[in-house]
């Protein structure tokens, strides 16, 4: 009976999603044994909508900008997740210029610095599962530096903080794909 419930637990502890968002907390898998848990105050969901999407919301705190996609089983992306959100991103901002001054790759995990149009520093967090894909945007990089410290404890943040939010960001992509076209079915 013991060795059926190690198991279990065992089995229980990989199926975890790398990311959940419950309890007005965020909760990141960072391997099988640590989570990182990082609290909510003060924010707004909305939920999107699309023939081509299970489960889409939209998140917006003081802080930070989340958009979760989980897409049905036989829709792709139309490119890589990543590369549509930025482009998107940029296009939606009306940034002309995007640098990359940092990126970091863990299991599921992106983290990339950006300085936008030689001002403004924009963390991006990207995390991807079969199926589902989270983009989180964070301006005054809290989080962004404290979850990427749990998977590199000698991690150092070394870029300006912006001292406001400078960035009023209500976007979706999902919201967006009707006119642009970002997921088609499963050939």
């Amino acid at each position: 009976m013991g060795i059926i419930k190690n198991f279990l637990k065992s089995f229980i502890k990989l199926s975890r999603p790398r990311f959940t968002f419950t309890d007005n907390k965020l909760i990141f898998k960072i391997n099988s044994d640590l989570f990182y848990e990082y609290a909510i105050e003060n924010y707004e969901t909305n939920t999107r909508h699309d023939s081509y999407v299970l489960d889409a919301y939209t998140l917006k705190s003081d802080e930070i900008f989340l958009e979760h996609i989980h897409v049905d089983n036989d829709v792709e992306w139309e490119g890589l997740p990543s590369s549509i959100y930025t482009s998107f991103l940029k296009e939606q901002l009306k940034f002309k210029n995007m640098e990359v001054l940092e990126k970091f790759e863990y299991d599921g995990f992106d983290f990339i610095t950006y300085k936008l149009d030689e001002h403004f520093i924009l963390n991006f967090i990207y995390i991807y599962e079969i199926n589902k894909d989270t983009f989180i945007l964070d301006v005054k990089s809290n989080l962004y530096t404290k979850l990427l410290k749990s998977f590199d404890s000698s991690y150092e943040y070394n870029y300006e903080k912006n001292s406001q939010e400078v960035l009023n960001l209500d976007i979706s992509l999902v919201k967006q794909n009707a006119i642009y076209g970002y997921f088609k079915l499963d050939n």
